[in-house]
């Protein structure tokens, strides 16, 4: 079977940029405090994308003014997966890089939205209201800039990675089927070197709706992920860019690349959240397909959800120990959905890349020094389940 590197990462967060500065912030003796903003959508936070020149990934203005500011940041988050690995300046890997991409539906134009709600509380024929505003209100740009494979297309034109291109829609399972994809393709010998991520832009009004209509949404401040538990859950969602190179290792070997860790098994499933014995049954089911053992660390993407969150922190916990060490990084940047996985998988191979660990992030969480493999877990906020064993090399 053929191995497969983590050679490149790409990564921004409300932390900043690039791999090394999130493992100096993220990684030290103690946790930074996390980024969050309580104030400009309350009663919700989000972790805020931080100040970006997009200039320094996305050269040309006219590219950056066509993108929303999702496909801004998984542009950007891509171009530096291929400055790290090296790959940023030479044309012939890029044009034959395959690239994989987990993406939303894009932004929607809320002035729009708004005017037709403030219609719609003074009519009670509604579906006439939308029929008379649709073909005046949906223009045709509005609704191509909103396809989700517009960011695969804005990374292929930006850095020109012009092999095979995939597309997958779907929430945090959306991240968790990209990177599966890759690395199968490469076991298969269907590529060599790939490039996969995801962006969120979680600054967004429309958003926070949708979470709080389906009753995700959390209102419980600035609390972290395992203790808000106690006040009800909820997600907190983070602005967040995620991108990084799977390589084939024979073909990492021979340009004499620097891996940070090899991805050494992904599982995953999808299934309705409406009986919990049955998901426990099913997520036990993947743990039961992964060579884990009794105190391997954990990168957790944990929802903060209520009953999912407690469930996984519990199944986590019966597999591994009580004392083994679960890390829920979404503490720190959020609930990234789509980019939630691959971020959670760059993380942990920044952490085997610099033989440590993460420390805790909540009281919640167990010590550790240095973690010798680490599992990464994603239970979505609605559906979605899927965990990834990266290892050192």
């Amino acid at each position: 079977m053929r191995e497969v590197w983590i050679t490149g990462i790409g990564l921004v967060s409300c932390f900043g940029e690039g791999a090394e500065h999130h493992w100096r912030t993220l990684g030290g003796p103690t946790a930074p405090a996390p980024i969050i903003d309580c104030e400009r959508f309350k009663p919700y936070c989000v972790h805020p994308l931080p100040e970006m020149d997009w200039s320094k990934q996305i050269p040309r203005r006219g590219d950056q003014r066509q993108m929303e500011n999702w496909q801004r940041l998984g542009t950007y988050a891509a171009g530096l997966a291929l400055e790290d690995c090296g790959f940023k300046d030479n044309e012939e890997l890029v044009s034959t890089m395959d690239l994989v991409v987990a993406a939303g539906g894009g932004e929607r134009d809320i002035a729009v939205d708004e005017e037709i709600l403030r219609e719609a509380a003074k009519r009670n024929d509604r579906d006439m209201l939308l029929n008379e505003r649709l073909p005046f209100d949906l223009r045709p740009t509005l609704f191509l800039a909103q396809l989700s494979n517009l960011l695969a297309g804005n990374i292929s034109i930006v850095h020109k990675v012009t092999g095979s291109s995939r597309t997958y829609m779907g929430e945090e399972g959306a991240g968790i089927t990209a990177i599966e994809n890759g690395l199968a393709r490469i076991r298969a010998g269907q590529s060599t070197h790939l490039l996969v991520g995801g962006a969120f832009n979680a600054e967004r009004i429309d958003l926070l709706l949708s979470l709080e209509l389906g009753h995700f949404a959390s209102r419980s401040g600035a609390e972290p992920v395992w203790a808000r538990q106690a006040s009800g859950g909820g997600t907190i969602t983070g602005s967040v860019g995620a991108f990084i190179v799977l390589e084939e290792a024979e073909h990492a070997r021979a340009r004499g690349a620097r891996p940070y860790a090899r991805l050494a098994a992904i599982v995953s499933d999808l299934g309705p959240r409406d009986n919990d014995d049955k998901t426990r049954a099913r997520i036990d089911a993947l743990l039961d397909r992964l060579p884990v053992r009794a105190g391997t660390a954990v990168m957790s993407g944990a929802s903060g959800c209520k009953g999912i969150t407690g469930l996984e922190f519990d199944t986590l916990r019966r597999h591994l120990g009580e004392e083994t060490a679960i890390r829920a990084y979404t503490t720190m940047i959020g609930n990234a959905v789509e980019a939630n996985f691959p971020a959670g998988v760059a993380l942990a191979a920044l952490a085997l890349f610099h033989k440590g660990f993460y420390p805790p992030f909540e009281e919640a969480e167990k010590p550790l020094a240095a973690a010798s493999k680490i599992l990464v877990s994603s239970i979505g906020h609605y559906r979605g389940e899927g965990f990834a064993l990266v290892e050192p090399v």
